[in-house]
């Protein structure tokens, strides 16, 4: 790395963090500690390019945390978390997480994810493009969609379904194939979210236009049709 990256790592456990933390800089990063929700507020002036969040953390957990977080960063956030139910997936990756790591975890596989998280980042920075659909138009490197001169407040994860469909428009991509492209990694379990995500996006558009620009192509996917 020409630049060090920084991964901001947040856990109430001294151990998980000592752990992490000389892993990541062994591995070339610049690691910001935090034990708590309140501590991980008074980091983001350092601007890390990847947070590893902690659901269970003393003051304000990863859940709050992320909520009040996510409108202000576009880094990637990745929980840490013990819990398996999948109402607690579905609620991290709404609120705008990017990926979730079950404890105990592999710390290898982590490394992974957040270098394949990082990589992603950076491919995004160099995609400078705008497609106009009508009058809806797309800016990638931005990452904003506007119909006409309005800006539609679309999620990080809503703006990434709305990418990959609009680059290859008239292709139909299966759920989990997008949930693999936003996600970074495969993710087939939770490929039942892109299905809210969807109608959250036809439900922003349905607010200035009528035109159908995702179609749903029944037992298969979805398609961009703009």
């Amino acid at each position: 790395m020409d630049e060090k990256k920084r991964i901001l790592i947040a856990d109430d456990e001294p151990g998980i963090i000592r752990l992490l933390k000389d892993y990541f800089e062994m591995q070339d990063y610049q690691v910001i500690a935090a034990e708590n929700g309140l501590e991980v507020l008074g980091q983001l002036n350092k601007e890390p390019d990847l947070i590893l969040l902690d659901v269970s953390m003393p003051m304000l957990d990863g859940f709050e945390v992320c909520e009040r977080i996510r409108a202000h960063i576009s880094c990637p956030i990745l929980f840490l978390t013990a819990k398996i139910e999948e109402a607690d997936r579905i609620r991290g990756l709404m609120l705008g997480g990017d990926d979730y790591i079950l404890k105990p975890f592999s710390i290898d596989e982590l490394g992974a994810r957040v270098e394949a998280h990082l990589r992603r980042e950076e491919r995004k920075k160099t995609d400078g493009a705008v497609k106009v659909f009508d009058r809806l138009a797309v800016h990638y490197k931005e990452r904003c969609v506007y119909y006409e001169e309005r800006p539609l407040s679309l999620t990080k994860t809503e703006f990434g379904i709305v990418e990959i469909l609009s680059l290859s428009a008239g292709q139909v991509f299966t759920k989990e194939q997008l949930y693999e492209r936003v996600r970074g990694l495969e993710g087939s379990a939770d490929s039942s979210i892109v299905t809210e995500h969807i109608r959250r996006i036809r439900s922003k558009l349905g607010r200035y236009t009528a035109r159908p620009y995702i179609e749903t192509v029944w037992g298969v996917g979805y398609r961009w049709i703009g």
